[in-house]
């Protein structure tokens, strides 16, 4: 589909071995209700209780046996029950595989889920983090590499063990002034902010006028990779008249450096063609 990147979300096993799902609640995104239906249990992730099943309470090998399904009711769910949960290292290795394929570079953008909790619980997910991707001969700010969090200390762990280039996540409410920016820029290479974050909505979803977010960002060094970018209804202001390949050309004409979307087809056909 053209994508530059694949983006996999990061959570521990209960043997340490990343695998990749949205949540460690793996319940809206496999089959785990079925097959371990005694497992379900109630935890606090970042002070919210959460009931559902976790991934740091299964093995790998637990892992393997269930399949993934579409978490979202209104997209398709034709493909339900079909694959596997795959680990990083093997997303790692469908990169590698697809760039030598097509003959150009897919990246890998990580994002660590609840570094802090993981941290906390004896599986940290930073060293085996780092460890797969030197596996894979990523190992500096030349990789194609990019590792994100909505974590700033997770960020700051990581500046001291690698160089490659890491990315603050930053939700539609965060600080994004001058002041803040020049303090992100002392742990990260850039910021991944909500689109909301640059260019604002009305309650029923009309845009306002952009931000000078991009602008305020470069200014401070930092590079800007928007989130997330989807085609249906429910996420696409209706200012675009159901258009999704305006909201990719608004976001590229404001200046930003990167784009995450679930749809890389329209991205293409957007920036691309």
């Amino acid at each position: 589909m053209g994508a530059d990147f694949i983006e996999p979300d990061l959570v521990s096993t209960k043997d340490g071995v990343l695998i990749v799902r949205h949540e460690n609640e793996i319940g809206g995104t496999t089959d785990v209700a079925d097959k371990f239906p005694r497992r379900k249990t109630t935890k606090t992730i970042d002070g919210q209780a959460i009931t559902g099943w976790f991934s740091e309470d299964f093995t790998l090998a637990e892992i393997k046996t269930l399949r993934a399904k579409e978490r979202l009711p209104f997209r398709s769910h034709e493909r339900d029950g079909l694959y596997p949960i795959p680990t990083f290292d093997e997303v790692l290795a469908l990169a590698d595989a697809k760039s030598r394929e097509v003959g150009r570079t897919i990246g890998a953008y990580p994002e660590t889920k609840h570094p802090t909790y993981f941290r906390s619980i004896g599986l940290p997910l930073e060293t085996p983090m780092i460890e797969t991707l030197a596996k894979h001969g990523k190992k500096d700010r030349s990789a194609a590499v990019f590792i994100q969090s909505f974590e700033p200390a997770n960020l700051e762990l990581l500046r001291a063990m690698t160089t490659i280039r890491l990315i603050l996540l930053l939700d539609a409410t965060a600080d994004v002034s001058p002041a803040r920016l020049a303090e992100v820029k002392n742990f990260a290479d850039g910021i991944g902010p909500n689109t909301r974050l640059i260019i604002p909505a009305n309650a029923d979803g009309t845009l306002r006028e952009p931000t000078t977010l991009v602008t305020d960002a470069h200014k401070a060094g930092l590079l800007v990779h928007v989130w997330t970018l989807r085609s249906e209804p429910a996420f696409l202001s209706p200012s675009y008249g159901g258009d999704p390949i305006k909201e990719y050309r608004q976001f590229a004409s404001l200046g930003v450096d990167g784009i995450f979307g679930d749809f890389p087809d329209v991205a293409f056909a957007a920036l691309r063609q």
